[in-house]
Parts: structure tokens; C-alpha cells; sequence
């Protein structure tokens, strides 16, 4: 079920891009093409990194490399970019949100936003990857989050992994 109506667009355009590009997970084919980003979630509440071209606070992801699958993407991408190590749910890998958005060089990102659920541990990303990773409160993502990234953490809020980060804010209070 969509989260909104840009949600529902988005969705919609993303059937259109699989059904009308030969290869849409390519970043090399087309200037439009699928990624994979996460929703990462722990004990603490979720993960945002500051992006180092962007420089804005936002969820991990990014371009799927040759013979993999968005959920893989996703995965690599935020592992690489926080130092956490991450997992995809016990019953597998879990879309939670889609977003169609412009992105650097004039690309356009169909992004498919997955749930990633880590540990208790600090965020150690490596050299050259995001500058700033942390763990933030779900209202505190709220605040920093773009329209389309509050829409993707209102969803995860809804999953059952969401809870255990829920009952660790509840008690730090």
C-alpha cells in the first residue's frame, strides 16, 4: 500500500521504467535507472549518513553493480557506507518504500528502499565513504528527512523490527 500519492506515482513509474528499459538496473544504459537504498533500523532507532556530494542527511543506498538484485544493492551499498553489519530481515528482503527523484550528473534515481535491521554498534564507515553516519531517535530523522524520507520512515515504523528501537526510546526517557 503506497504511503502517499507520490509514492503511488512513483510505483507506478517504476513498472514503466522495468517494462521499458532492456536493462534499467544498468546506471550505464540510460540516464534513468533503478537503485537500491535501505531503512536502517536497531535498538537505537534508524541510521542516516550525511551524503558527501549532497550534504544532506539521508538513507544509505546506491547503484546496483552488474549481476546483482536492488535488495543486494541496497545491502552492499549501506554496509559500505556505515561500517554496520546489516541484514535483511529473518523472512528475507523487505521492500518497504519506492521514490522517483532527480539525481546528480542528470541522472534519475527509481529508487527501491528495502528495511535493514543491525546490532548495537557504532557506526564505523571506511575511507572515502560518508563523512557523518549515526544513529538518530525516529523523531529526530523525521525532522532532518526530505518529504519522500519521512514517507519511507513512517513505513518502517509500521514493522515489527521498528519495535525493539521503539521500546529502546521509550525506556531512555
Amino acid at each position: 500500500m503506497p504511503a502517499d500519492g507520490r509514492e503511488e506515482e512513483s510505483r507506478r513509474r517504476v513498472l514503466g521504467l522495468l517494462d521499458s528499459l532492456p536493462r534499467p538496473f544498468d546506471e550505464e544504459a540510460d540516464r534513468r535507472h533503478v537503485t537500491g537504498s535501505a531503512v536502517v533500523v536497531g535498538p537505537r532507532g534508524t541510521v542516516l549518513h550525511l551524503h558527501k556530494r549532497l550534504h544532506i542527511w539521508m538513507q544509505p543506498g546506491g547503484h546496483v553493480d552488474p549481476g546483482e538484485g536492488p535488495w543486494e544493492a541496497a545491502l552492499r551499498e549501506s554496509e559500505e557506507e556505515t561500517g554496520l553489519h546489516l541484514a535483511h530481515p529473518a523472512d528475507g528482503p523487505r521492500l518497504v518504500h519506492l521514490d522517483v527523484h532527480e539525481a546528480a550528473k542528470g541522472h534519475e534515481h527509481y529508487d527501491l528502499r528495502y528495511l535493514l535491521v543491525a546490532d548495537d554498534a557504532d557506526p564505523a564507515p571506511r575511507e572515502g565513504e560518508s563523512p557523518d553516519v549515526r544513529w538518530f531517535s525516529w523523531e529526530e530523522a523525521g525532522r532532518l528527512a526530505d518529504e519522500s524520507l519521512r514517507a519511507a520512515l513512517a513505513a518502517v515504523r509500521r514493522q515489527p523490527e521498528a519495535a525493539l528501537s521503539d521500546d529502546a526510546s521509550r525506556s531512555n526517557r
